[in-house]
């Protein structure tokens, strides 16, 4: 399988910031619903990268770095449902889509040059 380890220390950064934005949105928003929903969909990310860690073969491989690329593109949409709802600042948001954004990147780059190498 090819080397994912700056993926998988992305994701688990990215997952710490959404334990921390999850706290923040309970105790200092009173915000419940969309919360969770971003907590779990963000700190999915990473536990299925972690788990394409022991794929059996790579369609296995890319399939679980696929589920990892919805949960990110589901992870995006909340965050710009926090942003547009006023419930996180301008300067947050930007942060967060930033790291997201170099996830997701590096994510299809990782699932395209797998797939590449069962072509041939």
């Amino acid at each position: 399988m090819i080397n994912n380890n700056l993926l998988a220390e992305l994701s688990k950064n990215f997952g710490l910031r959404m334990i921390k934005l999850h706290k923040f949105l309970r105790e200092e928003r009173q915000e419940f619903v969309i919360s969770n929903q971003v907590y779990k969909s963000g700190t999915s990310i990473g536990a299925n990268i972690a788990e394409s860690k022991y794929a059996q073969t790579k369609p296995d491989f890319v399939t679980k770095l696929s589920i990892a690329l919805k949960e990110a593109g589901e992870t995006d949409y909340w965050i710009d449902l926090l942003f547009l709802s006023e419930t996180i600042e301008q300067n947050e948001y930007n942060s967060l889509k930033n790291d997201l954004n170099i996830i997701i990147g590096t994510l299809i780059k990782v699932i395209k040059k797998t797939r590449d190498c069962q072509d041939e």
